[in-house]
């Protein structure tokens, strides 16, 4: 058999001989296939040319004609019918399937999302374990052959074992899989070596075959134990020990994921970038350089090619509505058009005479019917709409001549069928562009719109008030004798407008002028070679594009029978085109490769098929890239049954240049066919090259025929000027003929920029001086003036500089194991711009039965099958389920839409998989950390630049002159008893309950007298000895304080510890538990009520109650008093420890000398001028930090009364705290931050309620937020516009700040300036440095001051590494030196070694003397303009973060605070976040407020926000219920617990996702 690549090579003679014998002996069967590749590669290896370059493609004459041999052999395999078989090229699949088979051993690297069951369908076990990384299905990804051999395909191949060894089995340190087929070698791998080898435009003898990828047999894959694979993969069923990255052993199948994950990221896939621009700060984000390497254009300019002339033949009409009126007068019952039923039975025949005639009537009812004599609502001109469904194209028909006849301009849209139809509100606006005010509708159409309860049709949402006209005929009036519509010849007059969608979801509308409409019809009748009375049979929508210019217009102009197959028929009925085609011995018809599609599918049960009567197929998406495939695989069907291959016409088409152009019939069979095999890497540089080395990134396209009769095309530049291309590039095809669109109707400027172009030579010389229109389409002319058409501008992607095909992609995730999967090959495939570039989302319909482990494995082959092929990454995958994608009104995806619902997280996805890491490659560089700077030099430079050294302090404590009584002791027991004496009755506390009323108050020789009954109780029922510990477990009350005093007076050291909560004693009594024990607490004081619940069975199953110290009840005191009142010997002794549990989860308790506890009292009373005669109210938790001493200490010293409100009460009444605020005229308060927001949200909308019961704020003076973390300034802001109503001045709000080392360093007192807020760039925070910046600049974050700084208190801001003194521009650790500073941890192991330094610490450098304490906050200083009570120039302090929850990312400090604050913001959702980090990976948790199903919709918008604001690539997104984030007392995230439920799995997330 002659060779076609052979053909032209100058063979010596015996090599020809032992080619021809090597044939007979592999047809005979003596030679395997395998074995005959390999000898004949052998033979002619030396004589291969390198496969010639595109513009020397073989003429036509020397291709080989196709011998019966080969064809025969060719149509031995049959298409299996059962698969999905719509987008797949042969080669396409091939390439798919070998790109897998590269993957092989890293097929399931990453780990499986988690979900919860609910989500899940099928609860079988294995659907949450991911699946260990050798398992999987074996034949995954190995090539599979079919049986025979296929010889057409086993020629030209270059050296091709070696080629499929490396396609197949990866590189060489993979996991080998051989792929044993029957009948020895991989037919798929050679036919694929076919296709690599052949010239670039090549005419395949037969149509390649599609059944390559039947699994009817599975193949064994062997799996040698090589390097790779003796590593056991950790099980996760039963969680062996596994080492972190850290090295940290942890046990859980949360860490295994993370590794999993984080071994997936050990393989970076950076290009190397070298240059970068400036993001304004040192965070550069890199500039995609062009690749050096990358494939450049280096043929001709091309030259503008014409059509054929268009030949006008004498008798065709001088216009459209002159044909209509020829036919329906001389031939009134030539049929016309034939409509369907969904049974397929033939509904109705339109005849010329009926539609002539009906056609009239529409016309003189809309001019004369409508409105009034003398005010005609429509004028010729006017635009009317045409709404009539799909099923129902004689109506449609009639109403569009009626218009023509009547000189209106008609607009063919979709019926609305909900008022909030995907894109009808588009359609809409373009109604109300176009002026409409009439729509032309069918009698049930008009039935079947939805009606208002006065039966009145809404007005749709965006559009213009119509009136509905029904164009039935029994509806309207007859003509008169005398009327005749008048009838022009053709001219410039609008015809009518078709509609477009644009990428963006806007519709813009098409203007068809009527010389224009005429002149297509005669071209489409010289191309397709109409005659008079044909028949055709019309699949495709008859409102615009190919379905209205063949099957409504060029019909009518060549008095053609069309029969119209509604949509909802081949929904039923998949076959019904073809069956009418044999019943009515069609000769054209008019379909989409999907039509082809489904009728392959379902052809099985035919017998008597016969399509011999086609003479032309017209495939109206020939430019799609699976329309190659659709028409290969149809016609190696349907080949059988009379189709011939020359029948097959492919056109390309587009709005605005109508018909583009089309493959004409021929009746020559021996002219197959072009094909190009482009390479996918060239075309994505826009650059054509015939495939070579890369053999899997190939694109095969079909050409979509001849430029149209009396047309001009060419391909210019698709950005900049608009240049003509080279031969060898792909550029966007603009045509030149009266034959196409005149404008977009209403937007002058959209016309004459995009819609119109002069292309332009190399030079700047225009190419023609008449405007050329953009068609929308990417192509080129290839060799014989062929078009070729590889994509649309719409569906086009510029990611990282790189152009791809969103069709392309489709094409490529649909060869995946299509019918597998993928619900009716519904994928949406679009960009969203995330950090200046665009990213590609793949949106697909999963089968209603696919489970989680099919999901999961599909999604990570078609990541793996686009890297390979297409090499791009892809950012989001996301499967929803099947039928839940918006629609167009033909069954369609609504893209833009779908894009809509994805960016605003309503998609509602089923799995997501994101791959940020892998292609968001224009991160900034990560920061390298210099080479410390000595402090020395650190601060000499600052001096030099004029900074100054970041250090600020309160009042001086010495100076303050006041006659304060209660300075003379040097003990607070000794205060209350000199109170006792001096003010016996004076009130201290008094107690408020849920209702507002008084529950209990104390005086101060109340308070005396109960605490001495305490004391007497300790030393003799608890047999105490000075210095014990005791632990205090009270409600926050009266009761904690006298206990607190009695401690003093029996010399204990209390401890105040928050009581269990009765309803949840599992979590909160072990930490009460732990406090005891670590405290070495030697009894424990408490209610009668807490007593019991200690010892309850709850409890008892909790901790080990036997353990408890002995525990005394206060609630039955002794009558008597004690001998003497304990007095301290030492003001340096301690007075009582303070417990708390910090943000990052450690329980720290600190010692607090009496010296300190008196100087804080002291400090806290002059910064608040408190007295005896002022009132404070308190609504905090008692038991840490400042909240104690105001709830315990400070009246006591001071005198003033405290007026305490229990946090908890605000659950059931969150009104109580203000109301009293209001009812006892109090002028100072101090509150929480969850108080505030209780408040914020609970009284938001019962301002105006508070306001009619009399609440009045205007007297507060300072309402403090007690924290220990940034200000939360949100909060606060809103807080104060919200009560602003209710008199509170809006700077009354301010907030404290106190840590570990000393609990109150900043409060806001009575005097001095208000609390300033600065702006600073979030990008030099994260370098340490502190840049202001104007409110509202992009990456601004508002700060704001925590409160003034203490009398006594001194501050410096010092760098935590080298501990040298910090200047005003640097963020730096908070180091406080004061006399109320703690003394030191308390810790039961004496490692206070490790931590000893927190307490005194020296500066490295300058003033080495002072000791300080170290608050593990960073912050800086900022001098402000504003003035101190003491004249100075005040200095603020503003804290930015704890140090131990600042997480250390890519060499940059991030504060969690600050991504947590983006990422509630990007979805509605999300109520609360927190995120931490785990090896080298960003978690981040969500609490989803809303629908499970929402919990997926979560994780897209999440990790976008992160990437813009923070340049951060999230790893991990955990949703959540509502309340899973823990939170302490004080409302701050208790981060590190959540890690460690993270880790161990014990969140009961709705889903985790893994992002790769």
């Amino acid at each position: 058999m002659a060779d076609r690549s052979l053909e032209g090579m100058a063979l010596p003679l015996e090599v020809r001989a032992r080619l021809a014998e090597l044939e007979l002996e592999l047809s005979e069967g003596d030679i395997t296939q395998k074995g005959y590749e390999k000898k004949r590669s052998k033979l002619i290896g030396a004589y291969l040319p390198q496969p010639p370059r595109v513009d020397q493609a073989l003429p036509p004459e020397r291709r080989a004609p196709v011998t019966p041999a080969s064809s025969s052999r060719y149509h031995r395999r049959r298409s299996s019918g059962s698969r999905d078989e719509r987008y797949r090229s042969d080669v396409h699949t091939e390439a798919v399937q070998a790109a897998l088979a590269k993957h092989k051993e890293r097929k399931m690297a990453v780990p499986m999302p988690s979900k919860r069951r609910s989500l899940v369908v099928q609860t079988s076990m294995d659907a949450y374990t991911p699946p260990d990384t050798s398992s999987g299905s074996e034949d995954e990804g190995s090539v599979q052959g079919d049986s025979q051999g296929t010889p057409t395909s086993s020629q030209g191949s270059i050296n091709m074992e070696h080629w499929i060894s490396q396609a197949i089995h990866g590189s060489t340190t993979s996991t080998t899989s051989s792929s044993s087929t029957q009948s020895g070698g991989s037919g798929a791998a050679h036919r694929l070596a076919d296709v690599m080898a052949q010239t670039h435009i090549e005419n395949h003898s037969a149509p390649p075959d599609v059944t390559t990828y039947t699994s009817e047999h599975a193949v064994p894959v062997e799996r040698p134990q090589g390097s790779t694979t003796s590593r056991t993969a950790p099980k996760y069923g039963n969680a062996e020990l596994m080492e972190t990255g850290d090295g940290v052993p942890v046990s859980s199948r949360v860490s295994a994921k993370i590794q999993q994950l984080v071994n997936t990221l050990k393989r970076p896939k950076r290009p190397p970038l070298r240059e970068f621009f400036v993001d304004d700060f040192e965070e550069l984000l890199e500039v995609q350089q062009p690749d050096p390497n990358q494939p450049k254009p280096e043929g001709a300019q091309m030259l503008a090619m014409r059509g054929e002339q268009l030949g006008v033949v004498t008798n065709w009409p001088p216009s459209l509505e002159a044909a209509l009126q020829r036919w329906g007068t001389i031939s009134p019952k030539a049929p016309c058009l034939t409509t369907m039923d969904t049974n397929g039975k033939p509904l109705y025949i339109l005849t010329y005479g009926k539609l002539w005639t009906r056609s009239m009537k529409v016309a003189y009812n809309i001019l004369h019917k409508l409105g009034t004599k003398q005010e005609p609502m429509v004028r010729p001109g006017d635009r009317v709409a045409l709404v009539f469904p799909n099923n129902d194209p004689a109506a449609s028909m009639v109403a569009f001549y009626g218009c023509l006849l009547a000189e209106v301009v008609p607009v063919p849209i979709e019926v609305p069928l909900t008022r909030k139809d995907a894109g009808s509100q588009q359609i809409g606006f373009l109604l109300g562009s176009c002026g409409v005010t009439v729509a032309l509708t069918s009698d049930a159409c008009h039935k079947g719109l939805p009606k208002s309860p006065t039966g009145e049709i809404p007005q749709f949402k965006g559009w213009p008030k119509l009136l509905w006209f029904v164009t039935e005929s029994k509806h309207l009036s007859k003509p008169p004798r005398d009327w005749f519509p008048h009838i022009k010849d053709a001219n410039n007059d609008t015809a009518y407008i078709e509609y477009k969608t644009c990428k963006d979801g806007s519709v813009l509308g098409v203007t068809v002028t009527r010389i224009a409409l005429l002149t297509h019809c005669q071209a489409l009748t010289q191309a397709c070679g109409y005659t008079e009375a044909e028949t055709i049979v019309n699949v495709l929508d008859f409102k615009k594009d190919v379905g209205l210019w063949h099957g409504i217009l060029t019909s009518v102009m060549n008095m053609m029978h069309v029969i119209s197959i509604p949509y909802s028929l081949m929904k039923v009925n998949p076959l019904s085109w073809i069956q009418k085609v044999c019943q009515y011995k069609a000769k054209v018809a008019c379909v989409k490769s999907r039509d082809m599609h489904w009728a392959l599918v379902a052809h099985r049960d035919q017998r008597d098929i016969n399509l011999s009567s086609l003479r032309m197929l017209i495939v109206a998406d020939g430019a799609n890239p699976w329309s190659i495939s659709s028409c290969d695989a149809f016609l190696n069907v349907f080949q059988s049954k009379g189709l011939r291959q020359e029948v097959i016409c492919p056109c390309a088409s587009s709005p605005e240049a109508l018909t583009v152009a089309i493959r004409r019939p021929t009746d020559d069979s021996n002219q197959p066919p072009g094909r190009g095999v482009l390479s996918m890497h060239g075309l994505t540089y826009g650059v054509i090259r015939v495939d070579s080395e890369e053999k899997l990134s190939v694109l095969t396209v079909q050409d979509v025929g001849l430029v149209m009769p009396g047309a001009i095309m060419c391909s210019v530049k698709p950005d900049g000027i608009p240049q003509l291309c080279r031969t060898d590039e792909v550029g966007e095809l603009c045509v030149c003929a009266v034959a196409t669109g005149t404008s977009y109707y209403g937007l002058s400027g959209m016309t004459k920029n995009t819609f119109e172009v002069f292309p332009v030579t190399s030079s700047g010389a225009p190419v023609s001086e008449y405007p050329f229109v953009r068609t929308g389409l990417l192509g080129f002319v290839g060799p014989g003036g062929l078009v070729f058409a590889v994509g649309k501008m719409d569906g086009l992607m510029v990611v990282s500089g790189r152009r791809h095909n969103a069709d392309d992609i489709v094409a490529t995730a649909l060869a995946v194991e299509p019918m597998k999967f993928v619900y009716r090959g519904r994928i949406a495939v679009f960009s969203v711009t995330v950090l200046h570039d665009e990213r590609i989302v793949i949106v697909a319909e999963q089968r209603p039965d696919s489970t989680e482990e099919d999901s999961f494995q599909w999604m990570s082959r078609v990541l793996q099958a686009i890297d390979s092929i297409h090499q791009v990454g892809v950012y989001c995958l996301a499967l929803v389920p099947a039928n839940t994608l918006p629609k167009t009104p033909l069954g369609g995806i609504h893209l833009s839409e779908t894009k809509q619902l994805f960016l605003e997280g309503s998609l509602h996805p089923c799995n997501v998989l994101m791959c940020p890491h892998t292609c968001v490659t224009n991160l900034p560089k990560p920061r390298q950390k210099q080479p410390e700077i000595g402090p020395a030099s650190v601060m000499v430079g600052n001096l030099v630049s004029g900074k100054r050294i970041a250090q600020a302090s309160g009042r001086d404590l010495g100076q303050i002159e006041d006659n304060d009584q209660a300075r003379k002791f040097l003990f607070l027991s000794e205060v209350l008893q000199w109170r006792a004496q001096t003010t016996p009755d004076h009130v201290l506390y008094t107690l408020l309950n849920c209702r507002g009323t008084i529950a209990n108050s104390l005086t101060c020789v109340q308070l005396h007298k109960r605490a001495e009954k305490i004391a007497v109780m300790l030393m003799e029922r608890g047999h105490l000895q000075d210095g014990d510990h005791v632990a205090l477990v009270y409600p926050p009350g009266i009761d904690l304080i006298a206990a607190f005093y009695g401690c003093l007076y029996a010399g204990c050291v209390p401890i105040t510890v928050r009581p269990p909560h009765p309803q949840n004693i599992a979590t909160t009594l072990p930490t009460v538990k732990m406090i005891v024990e670590v405290s070495r607490s030697a009894c424990l004081m408490t209610t009668q009520l807490i007593c019991k619940l200690l010892r309850s069975r709850e409890a008892a199953a909790a901790v080990d109650v036997r353990a408890w110290p002995p525990i005394l009840d206060t609630d039955d005191l002794p009558k008597k008093r004690p001998a003497q009142i304990y007095k301290p010997s030492n003001p340096d002794t301690l007075a009582y420890l303070d417990f708390s549990v910090s943000t990052t989860g450690m329980l720290a308790g600190v010692k607090m000398s009496h010296a300190a506890t008196s100087a804080f009292c002291r400090s806290i009373k002059l910064q608040c001028e408190l007295y005896p005669s002022r009132e404070v109210a308190i609504c905090l938790d008692p038991y840490c930090g400042l909240g104690f001493v105001l709830w315990c200490l400070c009246s006591v010293y001071s005198g003033h009364q405290s007026i305490l409100i229990p946090p908890a009460e605000l659950e059931t009444n969150p009104a109580l705290w203000l109301l009293a605020v209001s009812q006892y005229k109090v002028r100072d308060t101090f509150c929480s931050y969850s108080v505030m927001e209780l408040c914020t949200k609970g009284l938001g909308s019962q301002t105006e309620s508070l306001k009619a019961r009399g609440l009045d704020l205007s007297r507060v003076r300072t309402c403090v937020v007690v924290a220990e973390e940034r200000p939360r300034i949100a909060l606060t802001q809103s807080f104060s516009k919200l009560f602003k109503d209710l008199g509170l001045h809006p700077r009354a709000v301010s907030t404290s700040f106190g840590c570990r080392v000393n609990l109150a360093i900043c409060l806001q007192g009575t005097s001095g300036p208000d609390p300033t807020t600065v702006y600073v760039d979030m990008r030099a925070l994260r370098h340490d440095r502190v840049r202001l910046v104007e409110r509202g600049s992009p990456h601004s974050l508002p700060l704001m001051e925590s409160g003034k700084i203490l009398p006594g208190v001194r501050i410096i801001i010092a760098n935590p590494e080298t501990k040298g003194p910090l200047g005003d521009s640097h963020l730096g650790e908070i180091w406080v030196h004061s006399a109320h500073n703690a003394s030191g941890y308390f810790t039961i192991y004496g490692d206070e070694s490790l931590q000893s330094d927190h307490f005194n610490s020296r500066l490295s450098f300058g003033d080495t003397q002072t000791v300080w304490a170290r608050t593990g906050y960073l912050g800086f200083l900022r001098r402000t303009e504003l003035t101190d009570a003491n004249g100075e120039r005040h200095d603020a302090l503003y804290v930015v973060g704890a140090l131990d929850e600042a997480m250390e990312l890519r060499g940059m400090r991030y504060h969690p605070i600050d991504i947590e604050t983006s990422v509630i913001r990007a979805h509605k959702s999300v109520t609360e976040c927190a995120v931490f980090t785990w090896t080298n990976l960003l978690v981040v948790v969500v609490e989803l407020d809303g629908s499970e199903q929402e919990a997926l919709d979560l994780v897209p918008l999440v990790t976008n926000v992160v990437l813009e604001e923070h340049y951060l690539v999230v790893g991990v997104v955990v949703v959540v219920d509502i309340g899973v984030i823990p939170i302490n007392s004080r409302g701050e995230k208790q981060r590190m617990h959540l890690r460690d439920g993270f880790l161990a799995d014990q969140l009961d997330p709705i889903y985790v996702a893994y992002n790769m």
